[in-house]
């Protein structure tokens, strides 16, 4: 086997939610093994600065665009320009979401099945899934006039497992006023890997693979009372560190996964075996 299959070199390659925290650790990936990240995000001032340290720390030329994933106009200029920009998109990575905090106020907590609004469960769906499936309908088929192209799809192990919202209980706090992950990250996740699944057979014989990755939680500060909890349920005792998943993105993204297709990669630390 040759290294080479592992590298990006001149393969464009879109991030939705690029200027997150796993989205410029999916773009260093690609930089890193001569790839051309392309950063979407409604974060200007967040997406300007991550593209211009990517493009000074690796020496490639890493490009941000505003764009709203959940507008389908949106979506279709930011892809047109991009392609006038630097050229044919060779993959494209889903991994805009919107992952609530979980605050421990005084109040009973919004994001509980029972006071989630409707307003926030459209606006985590759209910016989720919608946001994918516009993208991967938009760029599939430039992808296809091109011979071909990667969708990963980043879905979470909460893509494959119920959230344990033991994690999240307080002591002498009611029921029904206890912090709980939301409704909307476990469902958008599962979704994720249904519309991988999909497209993975849609383009038959064009070339294109669709796969999809579900990391684990990723260490970034959180309380430690609840790190305390979360590392308890996993087998290697810890939580991810951000720049753990970068050799999964880039063996996903290369020739070096290219037999696989439409299947869900899971990097949790065992935490989904329990």
């Amino acid at each position: 086997m040759s290294k080479d299959l592992f590298s990006l070199k001149d393969k464009v390659i879109i991030i939705t939610g690029g200027a997150g925290l796993l989205g410029v650790q999916h773009a260093e990936a690609i930089a890193e093994f001569g790839g051309i990240p392309v950063l979407l995000d409604i974060n200007d001032r967040e997406g300007n600065d991550k593209s211009k340290k990517i493009s000074k720390k690796y020496g490639v030329n890493c490009l941000f665009f505003h764009c709203d994933i959940t507008n389908e106009k949106s979506v279709n200029q930011t892809v047109s320009e991009v392609i006038k920009t630097v050229g044919p998109i060779h993959g494209l990575i889903n991994n805009a979401a919107n992952n609530p905090k979980m605050e421990q106020g005084s109040e009973i907590p919004d994001h509980r099945l029972e006071n989630i609004s409707l307003s926030n469960w459209e606006k985590d769906y759209n910016i989720s899934v919608t946001g994918a499936f516009l993208c991967s309908r938009v760029i599939g088929p430039y992808m296809v006039e091109n011979g071909g192209g990667v969708i990963l799809n980043i879905s979470s192990d909460l893509g494959i497992i119920a959230p344990d919202q033991r994690i999240y209980m307080r002591d002498g706090v009611p029921a029904d006023e206890q912090v709980v992950k939301s409704v909307t990250y476990s469902v958008v996740k599962h979704a994720l890997i249904g519309l991988t699944k999909y497209l993975s057979t849609y383009w038959l014989g064009k070339n294109i693979r669709v796969n999809a990755l579900c990391p684990g939680g990723v260490y970034s500060g959180q309380p430690s009372t609840i790190v305390e909890k979360i590392n308890h349920r996993i087998p290697l005792g810890r939580m991810a560190r951000k720049d753990e998943y970068k050799s999964a993105i880039v063996f996903l993204l290369s020739e070096a996964s290219s037999y696989m297709n439409g299947e869900t990669v899971v990097m949790d630390g065992g935490r989904s075996t329990w």
